[in-house]
């Protein structure tokens, strides 16, 4: 029998956490609940969650500093929540390597929505399937680039680079797609795949992260075009 999936809560605010833990456990989660970012670091390594839900202002670590420091040994995913009228950056945030962010107050159901999303997208990262025959339509190769969606996975100049779901979603939808122009919106659409209440900053984060992991090459360069959006083009 598949063991529940764990979800480690950390909120300051009691009534909230137990409000969230309610929701998530009548969808047959495991829930653990934590007040400050101390304990959720402690939490982290005893409880191994399968996603974290973190409220930004925390007593003592706040919540920049508890998803900085899970991110310095793990890729377990991250959602960061912030009260309605909270300064929240969303792209410092996402720079630091949340998976995601909600407002509160939110709804029962659109968080349920958001954390199966991101743990659907973990999940399938981790999935290698050697066995399987890749198509086409899983995989683009360049000259020193190789894109599977298949293994979820990225091979640059005869390397694997570490890149997660999001970001390689995104390289895929460019690479597969040569010379085409899509908008912030659009990649936002395609890649998220549900109603995301961030901007286009977004994008603009993960554009950043992948160009910071594989060099533009004498044949290919994923591109700017400028107050449009974003393409990956062939030379």
């Amino acid at each position: 029998m598949v063991g529940k999936q764990r979800i480690l809560i950390v909120d300051d605010d009691e009534n909230i956490a137990e409000l969230i833990s309610l929701y998530l456990t009548k969808e047959c989660y495991e829930t653990m609940m934590v007040h400050n970012g101390e304990d959720a670091l402690g939490a982290f390594e005893s409880f191994k969650p399968s996603l974290v839900l973190l409220d930004l202002m925390l007593p003592g670590i706040d919540g920049y500093q508890v998803c900085r420091e899970i991110r310095a040994t793990s890729s377990t995913p991250i959602i960061m929540l912030s009260a309605k009228g909270e300064v929240f950056d969303e792209v410092l945030g996402l720079e630091l390597g949340a998976d995601d962010y909600m407002v509160k107050p939110f709804d029962s159901k659109k968080l349920v929505a958001r954390v199966r999303a991101v743990l659907r997208r973990f999940s399938s990262s981790q999935k290698a399937e050697p066995e399987k025959a890749e198509t086409p339509e899983e995989v683009v190769e360049y000259d020193g680039l190789r894109v599977s969606l298949t293994n979820y996975q990225v091979i640059h100049d005869g390397k694997i680079v570490d890149m997660p779901p999001k970001e390689l979603e995104l390289l895929y939808l460019l690479a597969s797609n040569p010379d085409r122009v899509f908008t912030r919106d659009r990649l936002l659409e395609q890649v998220w795949g549900y109603e995301y209440l961030g901007d286009s900053r977004t994008v603009d984060v993960h554009i950043k992260r992948i160009r910071e992991k594989i060099r533009d090459h004498e044949k290919w360069a994923l591109s700017t075009v400028w107050s449009v959006g974003y393409k990956f083009e062939r030379r």
